[in-house]
């Protein structure tokens, strides 16, 4: 592995850290105190549907982010709109930990709360999809799905920082907490805004974009020549997302306020499941993205949704005896088995569904476009079942096998990828089988 590859590798790594932590850190707090900071005025269980609400509404941002940057990574390259997300992102999450809440604003605290959660969807709507071509583009024939684990894998990384800031903050008297421990999280990314900033301003453009540039001139609208080249593969996209997007949320998100607010379980002992499934899973995201660079994207990818509908009954029978051992036996499979092996494989995949010429826009808007069916509803949708069934999980169990068999089945009708020609412009219709 040359320097270019290992920079590229770490810019994707400690992109995606901030661009999860700064996500899960914001669903971490719609979970716990959002609902009483902004929300006070509800009955605590429609703030949290409230808070939740606005965790949604960086979703809807993600698309049009995707559509933008997605637009400028294929004319521009990949290096200047990673730069520009990464900035976005960060600068979002820092501004909400120095947010007045509704005790000191009133209706304008949540305004701008959601103003800022825009803000934050706007610029993550391509900053994944922009980690994962960077690795994959500098990836050498055959290690493209371990080359592209490296972002998921600082998804990972970001997930358990935030889990871990919020679980020592979680520590503090709940006055305390409500009253300014909320906002350490959110003002501690400024770290990781810094760090990925020095990282990235040394990255090069990647060896396939520049051959796509000599070969041809950017595509003159890649947004447009996206939609009407690669149908087939957006949908395959937006189907496949919904299991692993949706399930990526519902364990650390709405389970974490499952489990503290409708069964009274310790915040800590919640957080420490949900970290233990996250630390696995960086042992786990690179055996699976292995793994399809041998068997294929697909087998994998599928295995791992179908494992992860086969443990959402078990998942919910365990932690509802509210036993933290049982609590842990079921997140750490439901994280590290079934989101991860979804998860790992799936960076690779998306990128070379699409050509060269066109990458970056198909994989950013047709990614975010299935976010928005998937993790943005999910804690909202789930949080809006158990409260339909009078506390009993079993509708979100329902909705997780749901989700599960229409990833596989977009994954079915999807065209297995792992060894295509990266360098292929893609002017097809589609991919081949």
């Amino acid at each position: 592995m040359d320097s270019a590859q290992r920079r590229a590798l770490t810019a994707a790594a400690v992109g995606s850290a901030l661009e999860w932590y700064d996500f899960f850190i914001y669903g971490t707090a719609a979970a716990l105190v959002f609902g009483d900071l902004f929300f006070p005025k509800l009955d605590p269980t429609v703030g949290t549907l409230a808070a939740f609400a606005t965790f949604g509404v960086g979703f809807i941002a993600r698309p049009f982010g995707g559509l933008v940057f997605g637009h400028l990574g294929d004319k521009l390259g990949r290096k200047p709109v990673l730069v520009i997300t990464l900035l976005m992102v960060g600068g979002g999450t820092f501004l909400i930990g120095v947010l007045p809440t509704y005790e000191t604003a009133g209706l304008v605290a949540p305004a701008l709360l959601v103003l800022l959660r825009l803000v934050q969807g706007f610029g993550a709507g391509a900053e994944y999809g922009g980690a994962v071509i960077l690795a994959v583009e500098f990836a050498p024939p055959g290690k493209r799905g371990i080359f592209g684990s490296w972002a998921p894998i600082g998804v990972t990384i970001g997930n358990l920082l935030a889990a871990g800031v919020f679980w020592m903050v979680s520590q503090l008297p709940k006055e305390a907490l409500l009253a300014w421990g909320w906002r350490i999280p959110f003002l501690l990314s400024i770290v990781l805004v810094l760090v990925g900033f020095y990282i990235r301003a040394k990255v090069t453009e990647t060896p396939v974009f520049q051959e796509a540039v000599k070969k041809r001139k950017p595509a003159r609208s890649p947004v447009f020549e996206v939609f009407k080249r690669h149908p087939r593969e957006m949908l395959v996209v937006i189907g496949a997302r919904l299991g692993e997007n949706g399930l990526g949320y519902l364990f650390p998100v709405f389970a974490l306020s499952y489990l503290t607010k409708n069964l009274g379980v310790e915040k800590g002992t919640a957080l420490t499941a949900i970290m233990t499934g996250h630390a696995l899973s960086l042992i786990t995201i690179p055996l699976f993205s292995a793994l399809s660079d041998r068997i294929g994207r697909r087998p994998v990818y599928m295995g791992a949704a179908v494992f992860a509908g086969l443990w959402a009954f078990p998942f919910f029978a365990l932690i509802d005896t509210k036993d933290p051992t049982l609590i842990l036996v079921a997140m750490v499979p439901a994280i590290a088995i079934g989101v991860a092996g979804m998860f790992g494989p799936q960076a690779a995949y998306f990128a070379e569904l699409f050509g060269a010429r066109l990458r970056y826009s198909g994989f950013a808007i047709a990614r975010e476009l299935g976010s928005i069916l998937a993790g943005g509803i999910v804690p909202f949708v789930s949080a809006w079942l158990v409260a339909s069934m009078n506390g009993a999980p079993w509708g979100v169990a329902a909705y997780i096998i749901v989700v599960c068999v229409i990833t596989v089945i977009a994954l079915w009708f999807g065209p297995e990828t792992y060894k295509v020609d990266l360098h292929d412009e893609g002017e097809s219709p589609s991919r081949s089988d």
